[in-house]
């Protein structure tokens, strides 16, 4: 099948992400890490993995020499639930308030992490501290980890379909720092030290009947959500995710997952693609969440493409690191913001992580049909 260009499609109106205000080197993270995570041990390894992650700065919820002062789990989940709901705040506010939409509008709130747990959810406390109704809608995604953002601005789309009037927002908020386990030394503890880092993002989405209403000036950088579709890969449930234990969560990172990433997701990509009448030859945009070096460089073989495709994700990886599911928003914001597609044309947001999984979501920039 293929598509009828803007006739009731769902529309992204608005991507924006929030950052902590501690900024740091990727070399200054390492030499704190060589005192703290392996204050007796060899850090060459550790060096070695950070030098490779290509990560160039990274943003921290606390200062450095904070972390020294969080002796459990309990001290770490306190700090996660008052970052998380003040940057995810910021991020709902500021992509509410660039196209003219109130926290009264909003007719469903989807909060997305993997870092820390919280109990009422975030949704609940970033929609009481914005003025939310009371009968907003609720759907914290807990669990998915990286894949969670292009998963929730999926399940935007499921809901806005079904309410064409609707005003659906995605909050993503992962502060990935505060994970990090200062006894661990396994290699999977070192690659996540240099690869994650800590942030926010929102996105803001109406369904057809609202975006002909509310109408606006910047279509180029409203694009419309198509379709999406879930993969659960077989026997990989161990590929990536936590461990739960008493110092909180310890990561799970197999070496496989490049593996898995060139093994099934080209094949679904072109199968997703196919169902509606397209090739990849129609995409003329990624936007892909930056696993890591490693990761990225199987999708560009898997998917056939080059390194300049991925060009903005590897731009995001350097500039703040890998923020779980936040960072294929951040992408997207950036995509649009420094790439902004050409009208008409199609776009592919794509996401991995644990289960393991992926989620890919076709997207269309507004416009005249190419």
């Amino acid at each position: 099948m293929t598509y009828d260009q803007g006739r009731g499609a769902v529309r992204i109106l608005s991507v924006r992400g929030s950052l902590p205000e501690h900024r740091y080197t990727q070399a200054e993270i390492t030499d704190a890490l060589a005192t703290t995570l392996l204050p007796d041990g060899d850090d060459r390894l550790l060096r070695r993995v950070h030098a490779n992650a290509g990560v160039r700065t990274r943003h921290l919820t606390l200062p450095l020499e904070r972390y020294a002062q969080l002796e459990s789990f309990t001290a770490a989940n306190d700090v996660f639930i008052d970052a998380a709901v003040e940057l995810g705040a910021e991020a709902v506010t500021d992509a509410l308030k660039a196209v003219g939409i109130t926290p009264q509008d909003v007719d469903l709130l989807i909060s997305a992490t993997v870092t820390g747990l919280a109990v009422p959810s975030l949704d609940a406390r970033v929609a009481a501290l914005l003025g939310m109704r009371p009968d907003v809608v609720r759907m914290p995604l807990v669990g998915l980890g990286c894949v969670a953002g292009a998963a929730g601005v999926a399940r935007l789309h499921d809901y806005l379909r079904g309410r064409p009037d609707g005003v659906a927002v995605l909050l993503s908020a992962e502060l990935c720092s505060l994970t990090l386990q200062r006894d661990d030394a396994s290699k999977a503890n070192l690659v996540a030290s240099g690869l994650f880092g800590d942030g926010a993002a929102a996105v803001v989405a109406v369904g057809s009947e609202r975006a002909a209403d509310l109408g606006g000036t910047a279509d180029l950088l409203q694009p419309e959500v198509l379709s999406s579709r879930s993969r659960l890969y077989p026997d990989s449930e161990r590929a990536m995710g936590w461990d739960v234990g008493a110092n909180g969560l310890k990561i799970v990172l197999d070496t496989s997952v490049p593996q898995l990433v060139e093994r099934y997701v080209g094949e679904d990509v072109a199968g997703f693609l196919a169902d509606h009448g397209l090739t990849q030859a129609d995409i003329e945009w990624y936007v892909a969440h930056p696993g890591g070096p490693r990761v990225l460089q199987a999708l560009q073989h898997t998917l056939g493409v080059d390194r300049d495709a991925f060009a903005v994700t590897w731009d995001s990886l350097a500039a703040i690191g890998n923020l779980s599911s936040a960072s294929v928003l951040h992408v997207l914001a950036d995509t649009l913001e420094h790439r902004p597609p050409r009208p008409g044309s199609y776009g592919l947001l794509l996401a991995m992580g644990p289960g393991f999984c992926s989620e890919l979501v076709l997207l269309r920039a507004p416009g005249a049909a190419p």
